[in-house]
């Protein structure tokens, strides 16, 4: 039989969730059966070295997505491939208008986002219209799913739920021989929060719930970089947070999330977070912002973790020391992740689509 050929499309290979997906997907795809490829617009980004060899890479050396449309169609159209995978939500919607001109390719978009929430821009909303054209949409959650059909009026049979997959292997690699982090403190609880430091991951309200924890002895470590960053330290600076630290962005989070008491999830709103799901792994329990995004269908109450407004600062808080009160079961919260979502799972899933998908062109 011959073998499907499966072009993913990404901007890089930072450390982010989108990425995170296609380098596990692209990795473990039997060989036997598709030929995957990474088109990235700039060959950068941590999981680079996580890549499988025999995963060819497309460098298109394009700093700007809204320069990407004319390179990305122009190796679409030289390679031919059987199946497109878009897996970032602006180059989605731009290429939506150009499907139609590809007929012998199967196009998939892999929704990152809840859209109505993250995508602003009118210009690129008005892409969206043409969002019909994907042979299949892949949504990590309800709320995502739903989301594309009220308020975008994408049809039903398009849309396909698939959950993020966790890699226990990958993350039990990563936690061999580790150490706890210098910076947590045995005479205090150590808390965790990760993300890109942006206005939807809510650290903002999170610095807020922590001036009613300041006299606690807890420590709060936050991992990541962006565009915040500044406003963040000014912010913990005006409130006089001395229990709060930056580490920036970090190769291997496992460390903090293995040896954390607590992962807390402020998002403003989320697709699927991998990141608590990755926190579940480590058999860490969570405390998550009641937000859009996937988190009733990860969080299981008083198993793997809890749900709580983050908008009312002091309840949060309040929350956050009844949870560190209790005692938590780790091969329970291991257990709850692992059976819903380990990568085997979720991969067999994704490789059902492209089978059906490819033979569509047969």
């Amino acid at each position: 039989m011959k073998k499907i050929s499966i072009l993913f499309i990404l901007p890089d290979l930072e450390m982010g969730g989108a990425e995170r997906i296609v380098t596990t997907i692209a990795n473990h795809l039997p060989r036997s059966t598709f030929e995957p490829k990474i088109l990235l617009l700039r060959k950068e980004g941590g999981y680079l070295e996580f890549l499988k060899d025999d995963v060819e890479i497309v460098d298109t050396k394009t700093p700007r997505i809204r320069h990407s449309l004319k390179p990305i169609l122009k190796e679409i159209r030289n390679r031919k491939p059987d199946i497109v995978f878009s897996g970032f939500g602006e180059v989605n919607a731009y290429l939506a208008f150009f499907i139609k001109f590809f007929p012998k390719t199967k196009f998939i978009a892999r929704e990152t986002n809840v859209v109505s929430q993250h995508v602003t821009r009118k210009e690129i909303r008005f892409f969206y219209k043409f969002y019909n054209n994907y042979h299949k949409i892949i949504c990590q959650s309800d709320d995502m799913q739903n989301d594309l059909i009220e308020n975008f009026k994408i049809k039903k049979e398009k849309l396909i739920k698939i959950n993020n997959p966790v890699d226990f292997d990958f993350i039990n690699e990563k936690l061999q021989g580790l150490e706890k982090p210098e910076s947590y403190s045995s005479d205090f609880k150590n808390i965790v929060a990760i993300g890109n430091l942006s206005p939807r991951k809510g650290f903002d309200n999170l610095l807020k719930v922590f001036f009613h924890l300041k006299n606690e002895k807890l420590l709060l470590h936050i991992l990541g970089d962006g565009r915040d960053k500044e406003f963040l330290h000014q912010m913990k600076k005006d409130l006089d947070l001395e229990n709060v630290i930056f580490h920036g962005q970090q190769k291997n989070p496992y460390q903090f999330l293995i040896f954390a008491d607590l992962f807390v999830l402020s998002s403003r709103y989320e697709g699927f977070p991998n990141v608590l799901l990755e926190a579940g792994a480590c058999g860490t329990y969570s405390l998550a912002n009641n937000c859009p995004g996937g988190i009733t269908e990860i969080i299981q109450p008083k198993i793997n973790g809890e749900i709580c407004n983050i908008d009312n600062h002091q309840k949060f808080a309040e929350k956050i020391l009844d949870i560190l009160k209790e005692s938590h079961d780790k091969v329970a919260i291991k257990n709850s992740i692992a059976s819903r979502f380990a990568k085997d799972f979720i991969l067999k899933k994704y490789e059902d689509v492209f089978l059906r998908i490819g033979k569509l062109k047969e």
